[in-house]
């Protein structure tokens, strides 16, 4: 039996299902729970275990008697922290980190700031420079202080440092004998701007590379010469964040030197920063463990208010508009 169709008539066709936006299978979305915990977990609980809890119990160890144990025998109060701000030794660390840090915030930002723009100039073998300057950034504090120590600046005639200078007619200079004069200034500060201006000088090529080219080329069209006069109005400003946040990490981390001076001066009384003098208070001879910890307190609140300050100076955390 044949069907007939009226002309002029569209044939009906039926109508297309309608496609239903339910809600996520419940197997997907406790897939993914599951899934950030097992990636976060671990690492949640390495940094409580190993940061927090330990940060917690030197603060409260700071407020009792304890020698030669890490357990708590007798409430002191402020008295720990009174000690260690009475303490000739840790004030004078604090006087040692003030030049060091002179000597090594700027240093270092002028050196890994100069390596980046001589790194973003290049045409081809980019990768390679920059794999180079990064290395040392891999290497331990520990072995390239002992390097530095017994290679470069030994103090003998053979030596790398008193070889160079022979070649001028210079006596053999003692680098790490005596503060006076004091040459372990170089042989430290060399060694930290060594190791830390590769991370650095890849912050500013991220930098360097998110500015628009846009800016030099109406810079050009505005008969701005290429060189100091752009680098000083346009890359500078631009850089301005990256620079902010390096400078803060570098105040930190000149905070926390320890490898260096410890392995470089280990018998030296003089020229050792903060770390070392509360190395010597909490595992020295006497073991004082509370003095260390609140010297440990002081140190870590020096820090936070130091980094407030110069973020502050420096705009940290602002907005483009608010500057």
């Amino acid at each position: 039996m044949s069907t007939t169709t009226t002309p002029g008539v569209a044939e009906s066709s039926p109508a297309p299902a309608k496609v239903s936006k339910g809600r996520p299978r419940r197997g997907l979305r406790a897939s993914s729970t599951f899934n950030f915990w097992l990636f976060t977990g671990p690492f949640l609980i390495g940094l409580i275990i190993f940061v927090f809890v330990p940060i917690g119990w030197s603060i409260w160890l700071s407020f009792f008697e304890a020698r030669f144990t890490v357990t708590p025998s007798e409430f002191v109060g402020l008295e720990n922290y009174k000690s260690i701000l009475t303490n000739d030794d840790f004030l004078n660390s604090l006087v040692t980190f003030t030049v060091f840090a002179a000597f090594i915030v700027p240093a270092t930002w002028a050196m890994s700031l100069g390596l980046a723009l001589l790194v973003n100039r290049l045409r081809f073998m980019r990768a390679f420079f920059r794999s180079v300057f990064f290395l040392p950034t891999a290497v331990s504090y520990v072995a390239a202080a002992l390097i530095w120590k017994m290679s470069i600046f030994n103090g003998v005639r053979f030596g790398l440092a008193n070889t160079v200078i022979g070649w001028f007619g210079i006596d053999n200079v003692a680098w790490l004998a005596n503060p006076d004069p004091p040459w372990y200034w170089l042989v430290i500060v060399t060694v930290r701007l060594w190791l830390q201006s590769g991370f650095y000088m890849i912050l500013f090529l991220a930098a360097l590379q998110n500015i628009p080219r846009e800016l030099y080329e109406a810079a050009s069209i505005d008969g701005a010469k290429p060189g100091w006069q752009t680098f000083r109005h346009i890359t500078l400003p631009q850089l301005r964040a990256t620079s902010t946040a390096v400078i803060l990490l570098l105040l930190i981390a000149a905070y926390q030197a320890f490898d260096e001076f410890f392995n470089l001066l280990s018998k030296a009384t003089w020229g050792q920063p903060p770390l070392v003098e509360l190395y010597k208070m909490a595992l020295g001879e006497n073991q004082n463990y509370g003095v260390g910890s609140a010297g440990a307190v002081v140190l870590t609140l020096l820090i936070c208010v130091v980094t407030l300050f110069q973020g502050k100076i420096m705009g940290f955390g602002r907005g483009e508009e608010s500057k």
